[in-house]
């Protein structure tokens, strides 16, 4: 093996499969590990001076081992290392039936009756690689028109689609799990217990010494009553804690000062638990009211539908009514 393939080609290899499984089996993020972990930069550069060494090592014994012949010994190791291995006598017959070509001393045989200039022309038959290609190509459109055509397979936009809606399904799948990828334009109502106590841990430690335990109001603005400053809603809410209050007199950005997406996103549930409770000494009311106008929309979609379902009734009504005075 080792003459078959020279150290110029083992060295690289090997060490490089020793590069890949290190990046496989290390989690190194969007940079290669060694670039992430400087020791492990190290650890591969022991790694391939061990190689080299070892080459070396090996090579210096090869040349010992063959100093230490006689010539009728050092004949046969050179005929035996100048001789094609069986690998590649196989390979070199493979390539010679697919080229499909007679050798010089035939073609005597195959040599058409044209001479334009002393240029001859041969009778050869074409290489069986290109026939097998070109029967492969007729294999293939058969099937394909079976599949598609007669037995009426998904077809490239039914196989988009498909692919599609499942790259949905993956991407929800992994927005639900992966919460810290929320921002104030997708961030929703949270209303799992564990996200509702940790919001109450965060609010209780950040919170009370402007807001007071129950929402009441302090310094901060009451969070019980349907007035806000800067609006109410989650993403309103959401959007108040990570940027920060009014300028000058407002709460501070909590995104600033560590809060993760998904602790605003927690903290804002929580706060909007305080609607419609009614806190020990609440503060006077500030900002003004604040209307879901999506929830008002889809009220309004919903009355007008009704309207249309019960319009349609009456009319159906009046129609079996007149119906029963004809007859």
């Amino acid at each position: 093996m080792r003459h078959l393939i020279p150290s110029y080609i083992r060295v690289p290899v090997v060490f490089f499969a020793i590069v890949g499984l290190v990046e496989y089996f290390i989690d190194s993020g969007d940079q290669p590990a060694f670039m992430e972990q400087p020791i492990i930069m190290l650890f591969l550069l022991l790694v391939l001076l061990i190689l080299l060494a070892i080459e070396g090592i090996v090579g210096s014994m090869d040349n010992i081992l063959y100093q230490s012949l006689d010539e009728e010994a050092k004949a046969r190791y050179d005929a035996q290392k100048a001789a094609p291995s069986k690998l590649v006598l196989w390979i070199k017959n493979i390539y010679k039936k697919l080229l499909g070509s007679r050798p010089m001393e035939e073609e005597g045989e195959i040599i058409l009756d044209h001479n334009y200039d002393g240029i001859k022309e041969l009778d050869n038959s074409l290489p069986p690689w290109w026939l097998y290609g070109f029967y492969a190509t007729i294999i293939f459109g058969v099937v394909y028109m079976a599949r598609y055509h007669i037995f009426n397979a998904d077809d490239q936009f039914a196989e988009y689609e498909i692919e599609y809606a499942e790259a949905q399904r993956a991407i929800e799948e992994y927005k639900r799990t992966a919460k810290n990828l929320v921002d104030v334009n997708t961030v929703e109502v949270l209303t799992e217990a564990s996200d509702l106590n940790a919001g109450k841990a965060i609010f209780e430690g950040k919170c009370v010494v402007c807001h007071k335990a129950d929402g009441g109001g302090g310094i901060g603005p009451n969070l019980t009553d349907e007035y806000w400053i800067l609006g109410g809603g989650i993403k309103n809410v959401f959007r108040t804690i990570s940027e920060g209050g009014r300028d000058g007199k407002g709460m501070v950005s909590w995104k600033k000062e560590g809060l993760s997406p998904l602790e605003m996103a927690q903290v804002a549930s929580y706060v909007l638990e305080f609607q419609g409770t009614t806190p020990a000494e609440p503060k006077p009311a500030e900002g003004d009211i604040w209307v879901d106008e999506t929830a008002s929309e889809a009220d309004s979609n919903s009355s007008e539908d009704d309207s249309e379902a019960t319009e349609t009734t009456e009319a159906a009504v009046e129609e079996t009514a007149e119906a029963e005075t004809d007859e």
